[in-house]
């Protein structure tokens, strides 16, 4: 079955819309394995008060050390493939 142009172009643009979906900097709730809340909730602290603001963020600052430590790695990764193009 061949495909004819306007099946090609509305499959195109299917695949570049889901593509703008997916971004890097979506971070999912649970990014770091638990709910943030329900950690910080665990520990005793009520919702409002000063210990459960510091955990949250302690939580937040967390994830943005391992987003930042991940986007590290992925542009040393490119740069060394880059400089490299001949290793495996």
């Amino acid at each position: 079955m061949r495909l004819t142009s306007t099946s090609l172009i509305a499959l195109t643009l299917a695949a570049t819309l889901l593509g703008a979906c997916a971004r890097r900097t979506d971070i999912p709730m649970s990014s770091l394995g638990d709910d943030d809340d329900a950690i910080c909730r665990g520990t005793g602290a009520a919702v409002g008060s000063p210990e459960y603001s510091s955990c949250r963020k302690d939580r937040d600052v967390q994830r943005s050390n391992s987003i930042q430590r991940a986007d590290r790695a992925q542009r040393n990764l490119g740069e060394y493939m880059l400089n490299n193009p001949n290793r495996p």
